[in-house]
């Protein structure tokens, strides 16, 4: 024996041991429950009613024990058994000691049913060698010892036999050995299935396969307590092979990885082996390049550098580095890889300091901050921000919170963590992709799970719970799966069972944990308390608790609150878990910032890393959850899953794809915590066994019947025990086992009978045993009796010849004594040999020998000359079977060229499909292209429009300087007309005319108040009243014209003036040269002083009156500042009030328990619903979370903006009616005016006449002249006052005009807003109309089913009718002889049309099934529909929200932009106004200045020239003294008098300077506006842009999903394909079952012949009648059981029916609130929402055909859930309803307060009116001109509105486009599923019509076994009879002849009776 033989057979010498065997048999022996051993060996040696005494066997003490605690042993036979299974008796000692025993003689691996369980040795055993892969390849499991190669050889082989994937689960604890079996089972699988020979030819796949597990190892192993090589992380190897059975591809999947080690280990323990294999295999410069360190400078290598024995990290480091090589992956990666473990350990070296006067935390000293930022590639000051002050979003607003030292140590760790379980995650993609090189498809695969098994700590925590719920599920699976097996074997033996489901045991467990709803289970409320704000662990404890207290799995703990929470009863035992952090553990926060820093990272493998950012929870949010107090966070929905999500997703799916598989089961079994060989510990094994599910294997199968032994081994065992049981002679197996069972009189409930097996419960072999082993002694006692005579009797014969042989002995020595000496007999002793004689006969007989030896080797050789003949023959033979074989196979070449060249053109037709996609694909691509660039010439459109809008400002702007020069020229004009004094006594009479219209007005304001309830009148009446405007702006525009007119005429009049007056100035300057009188100069002189010093003071009054304007408007600018401020704060007080009330609502929904349980249950519904829909249909929005998270604020302003908007909308409209009134008095007041314009002019006239008049008298005195320039300052004065009068008037025409604009919008707004809700009323009505279609539909289709339910019940009761009249037939014709064989045939017929009535209503049932299906079917859709509805309605909901926000957003900006604009403006025209007078004021002093001083030298020459010229007639010198002197003073108060002046010009100076540089402030300040305004404009412009690359990466992630569509569709024509060849194997199948069914109908001919002959008497016919009473009976009973089943199915109709109602009629009063809530919000974006609406469609039908797959349970979770979250979003929307209505009474009572204030208004404005009625007659023409330009404006807003309109039209042109294309998707997908249901029903029907043949096979049977039993009984009354014994022979032949045909019978049972 080998080694290996020594570690696979062991030595099975004591189980033949009978000496073992006796002590079994006379002890008694059981086994007793032991604290060391935990059972033990004792023997029974009293009973006292429930005790019994037990003596045990190894101490010898007598031990008093409970009979419960008592389990039987096994006898020794079963000692070492391969398969634990076979033993009689199933317990948990019995298993623990046969483990023990096998594995103290070093056999490590034993079955116990479909388990192989396996005991880690802890050392090296030599049977993994290639010797022994080549020794069980191809071998089946029960030839070869237990080995994991016999399970992977097994599952190999049926999935090559089957063609069915397989799976392999190896579970248990950590050391047990799941890594190393799964690497055996690799190594074995990429031995067999190999396309290469030997090892050293190994493809590169296989390679790579062998080779992932060491890389997996290094970054996802450790070292722990238990395990030098721990694998924290589970894994489900896919390994995919061809159709020939070669390696194709393998594909991993990983599970809860231990992240957390890489930050904390315990003592003795390692972190990841990646860290010590880098730190020391690292060389010079990698170790530079990655800032390396020594192991004892890392805080997260809590333990330093620990060694593992027998391992070297350098070593293992060169390894995985090889195996990087072979994986085929570059080194640009492997350093990515290496450079995140090296940040992850620097990381850990960060260390944080409390500020000494705050919390708050400091990093002294950033230099492994530098190292990380280095490594990642990202910048070291926004690194540390990040972490010591991250920005949180507080409200709308985000803020820099500083981080405690605790916060940014967490903050630190969890980044650790993540980069970690990222990279890890990236590292088993990027090996997936090396495994899924090949182009060749896989066929089927083989998956092994190697996953952690059921764990039971101290403190069990919630990664526990995910371990413990998934070993739940896996232990369902076994159970299934077991059952199913045996399930199988009962009906392949034709065993009676009911069917019991064992999985369904473990369900109340895992509903426990994973329910969604009614109640929810754990882990959906856990996902509800991470939704929750103010959530903490022990809330959901509570919340626990209170859903799930009295479920049956569930407990209250026995320990201590700090010790445990809740308990769950797993299968396994109890579990008590701690909910500490679990709603950390579950959100598995992040901080924020350093994610989008990382993100952006220089480097593209941490990039690369962190592409999903917007899906991690932030810090911030979880901030409430450790200070509840502070305030609770609010997620964003959609924009996160979960751990407890994202693992029960992962588990569905592995769950599916296991159940997909036939499932393979090795469970892995730890022997001690001590790592030593050899030792065992009992209680440990027993604990691994529960939690692995072993005892739980055997529980089923002691529900059944375990044992099972072959008929002939039966027989040749216990046959001992019924001697006389069987007669002699042959006799089947089956009859002989019957008979034997019959004569042991064993209780029918202990055994069953199949076909080739008998089976027994657990205990029943070993009571035979016993029984053998008695019967056994008494034999061989007596065997020992006869055996023992026998050798007496020997022993005496021999002694008796001893006695004779010594007395011949005797004799003959006397005699030759007597001889001795004797001569003649020495001379005979002599002589003899010399005679002849006997020599001649010596040699006859010697050549006789030779003679016969010749004649044997002839024989021989003759015989060998034959052989050769034969063997030549049968060469000869084989040649020609070759020859024939050789064509055979040339041939099949031949053909299997024909079918490569088919399948080559196949491949064309295939490569011409793919090329059509690719041109499709590059279609749809163009399109995108065209899309953006109609995207781009939009903007482009945008930004042209931007430019002509400034041009017409700048325009604008041009207009109003020429407006300021013509208000110039006005000025000049309007000097004659206020001379007029006329006009007085007419505007007086004119005002009491106003007064009376005034009180009119007032009347009328007042009617129409009353009559402007209702909205459309509102609406009549402004349209009304903008057509009045119209027409009066269109009679304002013609007065407008005459006026122009006249003031051309007044131009041409003054421009004739002005010349009169320049030659009347040139003639006054040639008479001031005549004049020569000093005295009259002096006077004019001193005159003109006086006028200049006058002048001086009027325009210091107009400085003061500018500067007094300057401040009123500084003033109101205030004023409008705190209004606006004011303004802002009531809306921030109100936004303050809602969320008060929002939390008020959510207090008072938290009051009552009742209102909690409501609300608990909703909200996880919702999550649900979230979970379900948002978080996979809405994938999109969380890649565009970025951009919405930066227009959220702007968003949140304008709806604020716009809710303030539409509160000020009711007082906007009363003030618009003033407005109105207003105008319409005006008007009247200009028709007067033009009435007084008319008179004006005739004065104009006499004016002129009069100034001609002036003219001709204007040269005869000056003192008229003087008087016309006194006048002319007075007009100036009054000028400057209209002047300032026409600047409020214009600011008071701006606000008008304004205002005007604005309701206009708003009118167009209403206008719009009412459109779009006929639309959408007109679309729900229609969809309405749809749905109650659909709704007929259905009805009509539950009508049918009931009319055929109908029919179904008629035709029964008619087969009742029928089966009466045959029972009366039956009771006549049992009376007659004659008619009883006629009875017979009619019975039989009709038995025949009531078993095709029989299969008719079969079949009508499976219809009513499929109908069924069907309805179910259409309910899914229904309810799929109504998520799309729902969905679609949601979309649009955001999408118009958006749109408005954006819409009022700019409508905002606008206004603010033009208000700023107009104040500037106006500010700009006012400087300017003053500009220019104190230039015209600058200029007149000028001129006086230059006057004088043109005076001065004038006075000085004269004086010089008085001097000079000395006449004789002159006065004396004294004189002329006296005149100097005097001049001298004038001169000296002239020179006093010009400094003033020079004085007074320079303050002017200044002013004007002052003046300059406010304008140039103002300019500055609108430029900065301006640039501003352009910025943001860029800034909006990028984010378009981002957002185009954004929806970009979305279309290519749409392509991939349609490549994965593509892909799943060929898939599914594959298995089509599959399912296709199936189809045609049933068909061959029915064949040979209706040959079957022939021979069978023959086989019946003959013998209904045969009986026809011999049923000749009366009491036969009568049996038969019986025999024919019990099948109706039976028929009766099935037809009851059909009736029953139809019952059912009708309960179950309508219970779906009402179900369906109920969903209907939910649904139309969601459809209606939603309608109702929607009517006021439809406005859609352009061109993103329409990519996302495709997007949003284009993965609904992919969730579709998913949600096809699903099981009809999650189907009607779904529906719950549905429901659930239809009413909670119904209790919402009324909710939200009942808000809107107490905001509309808030508004109906501020309206009413408004409507009061307004009145009171209108008495003040009617006595302000009186007042300004004068004012305004000289301001009219003035405003009808700025109303003429407000007209211009309102023309251009209005040109610009309809091409606004007009884009709108094209962008939903766009959208219906877009909707067709949608559309059309939508029906190639409804054309898909339309072909899968097709192909399902197909399917269907082929199932039906196997079915349907199985039927008839087993009447068929039936029918046979019925006509055995009258076989059996005709040969039982045979024998009792006197017939001959030609009928006995042919009916013992014709028996033999149905034992040999091997049908299924039920002999069971007549041989019973």
């Amino acid at each position: 024996m080998t080694d290996a033989d020594k570690f696979l057979y062991g030595d099975r010498s004591a189980v033949t041991d009978p000496l073992a065997q006796a002590d079994w048999a006379t002890k008694k022996l059981v086994w007793v429950p032991s604290e060391k051993m935990g059972f033990e060996a004792g023997s029974i040696k009293e009973e006292k009613g429930d005790e019994c005494v037990v003596e045990l066997t190894d101490s010898g003490k007598k031990v008093k024990f409970n009979k419960d605690d008592i389990q039987k042993m096994n006898p020794p036979k079963f000692n070492k058994v391969e398969d634990m299974a076979e033993l009689t008796c199933l317990n948990e000692a019995s298993v623990l000691h046969n483990l023990k025993e096998r594995y103290y003689s070093g056999l490590i691996y034993t079955y116990s049913g479909l388990f192989c369980v396996v005991i880690n040795p802890y050392k090296h055993l030599p049977i993994y060698s290639e010797e022994i892969v080549n020794m069980y390849k191809g071998k089946k499991r029960h030839e070869m010892p237990p080995h994991i190669y016999a399970i992977t050889d097994t599952a190999y082989r049926s999935m090559m036999q089957d063609r069915e994937d397989q799976s392999i689960l190896c579970t248990g604890e950590s050391g047990a050995g799941k890594t190393e079996n799964t690497k055996k089972v690799i190594q074995y699988l990429a031995h067999v299935a190999s396309s290469f020979k030997s090892k050293k030819d190994q493809g590169e796949l296989e390679k790579q396969l062998l080779q992932a597990n060491p890389i997996l190892e290094a970054f996802g192993n450790a070292k722990t307590v238990k395990n030098d090589n721990s694998s924290r992380f589970g894994k489900f190897i896919r390994i995919n092979f061809d159709v020939n059975g070669y390696i194709v591809g393998a594909n991993i999947e990983t599970y809860l990885l231990e992240k957390s080690r890489a930050v904390r280990q315990a003592k003795d323990e390692r972190s990841f082996h990646i860290f010590y294999y880098m730190l020391s295999g690292a060389g010079e410069k990698l170790r530079s390049e990655l800032c390396l360190e020594d192991y004892s400078k890392y805080r997260f290598l809590s333990n330093g550098h620990v060694t593992i024995p027998g391992q070297q990290d350098k070593d293992l480091y060169a390894e995985t580095m090889e195996a990087f090589n072979i994986m085929s992956i570059p080194d640009e990666e492997i350093t990515g890889l290496l450079k995140v473990v090296s940040a992850v350990l620097q990381l850990g070296n960060m260390t944080f300091k409390k500020e000494r006067n705050s919390d708050q935390a400091s990093l002294p000293d950033d230099t492994a901050a530098q190292k990380v930022c280095h490594l990642l590639g990202i910048n070291v000051t926004d690194f540390t921000r990040a972490i010591l002050s991250p920005r949180i979003k507080v409200g709308r607003d985000y803020v820099q919170k500083a981080q405690t030292q605790e916060q940014a140590e967490f903050a630190v760790e969890a980044l650790a963590k993540a980069s970690y379980e990222r990279m890890f995650r990236w590292l088993v993609m990027r090996i997936n992709k090396a495994l899924d090189k090949t182009k060749r498809q896989g066929a089927s695969f083989i998956g092994i799970l190697d996953i952690a098994g059921f764990e039971i700590f101290e403190l069990n925590s919630f990664e526990q719970l995910c371990i413990n719920y998934t070993n739940e599920k896996l232990q369902q699976l076994f159970n299934h799966t077991m059952f199913i097996l045996e399930q199988e074997e009962y009906q392949r033996e034709g065993i009676e069972w009911s069917f019991i489901d064992f999985g369904l045991d473990l369900q109340p467990c895992i509903d426990l944990i994973e329910k969604p709803a009614g109640p929810p289970g754990i882990l959906a409320l856990l996902d509800e308390e991470c939704w929750f704000p103010k959530a903490t662990d022990k809330s959901f404890v509570e919340k626990v608790s209170q859903e799930q207290g009295s479920h049956p799995k569930f407990q209250k703990p026995k320990k201590l609150k700090d010790d445990a929470d809740f308990c769950i009863i797993h299968y396994a035992g109890k579990v008590d878990y701690k909910a500490n952090a679990w709603l950390m553990k579950n959100m598995d926060p992040l901080n924020e910032c350093v994610a989008t820093l990382l993100n952006q990272s220089t480097d593209k493998f941490t990039s690369d890393l962190w592409r999903d950012v917007d899906r991690i929870v932030g810090l911030d949010k979880v901030a409430g959850m450790s200070d509840s107090a502070q305030g609770a966070f609010k997620t964003r929905k959609g924009m996160f899953r979960t751990v407890g999500q994202l693992y029960k997703e992962q588990l569905t799916n592995l769950m599916t794809t296991l159940r997909n598989t036939n499932p393979n089961f090795v469970r892995c079994i730890i022997p001690n915590h001590e790592k030593k060989a050899g030792k065992l510990e009992a209680h440990l094994v027993l604990d691994q066994l529960r939690c692995n599910g072993v005892l739980e294997g055997i529980r089923i199968c002691r529900q059944g019947f375990p044992n099972r032994i072959v008929f002939q081994e039966f027989r040749q065992r216990y046959e001992i025990l019924t001697p006389t049981a069987i007669p002699k002679g042959f006799m089947d197996g089956k009859q002989a086992c019957v008979l034997m069972i019959k004569a042991l009189e064993l209780d029918p409930n202990l055994y069953r009978i199949g076909q080739s097996k008998v089976f027994f419960r657990a205990g029943v072999l070993a009571y035979l045993e016993e029984e053998r082993d008695i019967k056994i002694t008494d034999v061989i006692i007596s065997f020992q009796a006869w055996c023992r005579g026998y050798v007496a009797r020997k022993a005496f014969t021999k002694r008796q010849q001893q006695l004779t042989a010594m007395r011949v002995i005797q004799r003959n020595c006397a005699a030759y004594l007597k001889l001795r000496n004797w001569q003649w007999w020495r001379l005979f002793t002599k002589v003899k040999p010399l005679l002849q004689v006997s020599r001649q006969e010596e040699e006859m007989l010697a050549k006789e020998e030779e003679l016969i030896k010749v004649k044997e080797k002839q024989e021989q050789a003759e015989e060998l000359i034959k052989e050769y003949e034969a063997k030549q023959q049968q060469l000869n033979a084989e040649k020609l079977a070759l020859q024939e074989q050789l064509q055979a196979e040339t041939e099949l070449c031949a053909e299997a060229e024909e079918v490569r060249s088919r399948l080559a053109i196949k491949k064309q037709e295939l490569e011409e499909i793919l090329h059509e996609m690719e041109s499709r694909l590059e279609e749809e691509e163009e399109r995108v292209v065209q899309m953006q660039n109609e995207r781009k010439k939009m903007q482009q459109n945008i930004t042209e429009l931007e430019q002509q809008l400034d041009e017409e400002e700048a325009a604008r702007q041009k207009l109003q300087m020429e407006k300021v020069t013509t208000d110039a020229k006005l000025k000049k004009l309007e000097e004659d007309i206020m001379v007029l004094d006329d006009q007085n006594n007419k505007l007086n009479k004119e005002k009491k005319l106003l007064e009376e219209r005034v009180s009119e007005f007032t009347t009328n304001l007042a009617e129409e108040e009353e009559k402007s309830k209702s909205l459309q009148k509102l609406k009549n009446k402004h349209e009304a009243m903008i057509t009045d405007l119209e027409e009066r702006l269109r009679k304002e525009e013609k007065v407008r014209q005459e006026l122009e007119k006249n003031r051309r005429k007044l131009e041409g009049d003054s421009t004739e003036l002005h010349d009169q007056i320049a030659d009347l100035q040139a003639q006054i300057a040639e008479l001031r040269a005549q004049l020569a009188k000093k005295e009259e100069e002096l006077l004019a002189a001193l005159a003109r002083i006086e006028e200049e010093s006058a002048a001086k003071n009027t325009a210091q009054k107009k400085i003061r009156e500018l500067e007094a304007q300057i401040s009123e408007l500084q003033e109101d600018l205030e004023m409008e500042r705190q209004a606006r401020s004011k303004s802002e704060k009531q809306r921030r007080d109100l936004g303050e009030e809602l969320e008060a009330l929002k939390t008020e609502l959510e207090d008072t929904l938290d009051t009552t328990a009742a209102q909690q349980e409501l609300r608990s249950k909703r909200e996880s519904e919702v999550a649900q619903l979230k979970k379900t829909l948002e978080d996979e249909a809405k994938a999109h929005e969380q890649q565009m979370g970025d951009m919405r998270q930066k227009h959220s604020q702007a968003f949140d302003e304008l709806n604020e903006q716009l809710e303030q908007a539409k509160k000020n909308k009711a007082s906007v409209e009363k003030t618009k009616h003033a407005l109105e009134s207003e105008l319409n008095e005006l008007q009247i007041e200009l028709k007067t005016l033009t009435q007084g314009k008319g008179d004006s002019e005739h004065r104009r006239k006499k004016a002129e006449t009069q100034v001609q008049e002036l003219q001709v008298k204007f040269g005869e005195s000056e003192r008229q002249r003087q008087e016309l320039a006194d006048k002319i300052t007075k007009i100036q004065s009054e000028l400057d006052n209209a002047n300032s009068l026409l600047s409020a008037a214009e600011g008071k025409n701006i606000k008008s005009s304004k205002d005007l604009s604005s309701v206009e919008s708003q009118l167009q707004d209403t206008q719009e807003l009412l459109q779009e809700e006929t639309r959408q009323k007109l679309s729900l009505s229609t969809r309405l109309r749809q749905l109650e279609e659909e709704k007929n539909s259905l009805r009509e289709m539950l009508e049918e089913e009931e009319e055929n339910k109908k029919n179904v019940e008629k035709q029964v009761s008619t087969l009742q009718t029928q089966l009466a009249d045959m029972k009366k037939k039956l009771e006549h014709e049992a009376l007659s002889l004659e008619g009883a064989e006629e009875s017979r045939k009619k019975i039989q017929r009709e038995l025949e049309s009531m078993t095709l009535q029989l299969e008719e209503k079969t079949a009508a049932y499976d219809k009513l099934d499929k109908t069924k299906t069907r309805l179910q079917q259409e309910l899914d859709d229904l309810m799929v529909d109504q998520d799309h509805l729902r969905q679609t309605v949601s979309n649009l909901e955001k999408k118009q929200k958006k749109f408005d926000q954006m819409l009022a957003e700019e409508k905002s900006i606008s206004t603010r932009y033009a208000e700023e604009r107009d104040k500037a403006e106006a500010e700009a025209r006012e400087k300017e106004t003053r500009a220019l007078n104190l230039a015209r004021e600058l200029e007149t002093m000028t001129t006086l200045k230059d006057e004088l001083d043109r005076t001065n030298k004038q006075l000085k020459a004269e004086m010089e020239d008085l001097v000079s010229s000395k006449d004789d007639v002159g006065k004396n010198v004294h004189d002329l003294e006296k005149s100097k002197r005097a001049m001298e003073q004038q001169l000296e108060e002239m020179k006093i008098q010009l400094e003033e002046l020079e004085d007074e010009l320079q303050l002017t100076e200044d002013a004007k300077l002052r003046l300059e540089v406010n304008l140039q402030a103002m300019k500055t300040q609108f430029e900065r506006d301006l640039q501003a305004r352009d910025e943001q404009g860029e800034e909006r412009r990028k984010q378009l842009v981002k957002q185009v690359r954004e929806m970009e990466v979305e279309l290519e992630d749409e392509r991939r999903q349609r490549a994965l569509a593509i892909s799943s569709k060929k898939k599914l024509e594959t298995d089509l394909a599959d399912l296709e060849a199936q189809i045609d194997a049933a068909n061959k199948g029915r064949d040979d079952a209706l040959k079957q069914l022939k021979k069978l109908q023959a086989q019946m001919k003959d013998i209904m012949r045969e009986l026809d002959e011999l049923r000749l008497s009366r009491d036969e016919a009568v049996n038969e009648a019986k025999e024919t009473e019990k099948k109706l009976k039976t028929l009766e009973a099935s037809m009851l059981h059909s009736q029953e089943e139809l019952s059912a199915a009708e309960k179950l109709k309508r219970q779906a029916q009402t179900e369906r109602d109920e969903l209907q009629d939910e649904l139309n009063g969601n459809n209606t609130k939603i309608s109702q809530l929607n009517d006021e919000k439809r406005r859609l974006e352009a061109r993103i929402a329409e990519l996302e609406g495709e997007l949003e469609e284009e993965q609904l039908n992919t969730e579709m055909v998913n949600d096809r797959l699903r099981r009809s349970t999650q189907q009607v979770d779904q529906l719950t859930s549905d429901l659930s979250t239809e009413r909670s979003n119904s209790q919402q929307l009324e909710g939200a309803r009942s808000q809107l209505d107490r905001q509309n009474k808030e508004l109906k009572l501020k309206l009413q307060e408004l409507e009061g204030t307004i009145k009171s208004k209108y008495k003040f404005t009617i006595t302000s009116l009186e007042a300004k009625i004068a004012q305004l007659e000289e301001q009219l023409d003035i405003e009808s001109k700025e109303r003429q330009q407000a007209s211009r404006l309102t023309r251009r807003t209005e040109k610009k509105l309809k091409e606004v309109l007009v884009q709108i039209e094209d962008e939903r042109r766009n959208m219906d486009q877009y909707k067709d294309q949608a559309e059309k998707a939508n029906s190639r997908m409804r054309q898909l599923k339309r072909q899968l249901e097709e192909s399902e029903e197909e399917l269907t029907r082929a199932n039906a019509y196997r079915r349907k043949l199985q039927r008839e096979l087993d009447d068929a049977a039936e029918s046979a076994d019925s006509m055995n039993r009258e076989v059996i009984s005709l040969k039982s009354k045979l024998r009792r009879g006197d017939v001959s014994h030609t009928l006995r022979h042919t009916l013992n032949r014709i028996g033999d002849s149905d034992d040999d045909s091997g049908l299924p019978s039920e002999s069971s049972e007549p041989a019973a009776e």
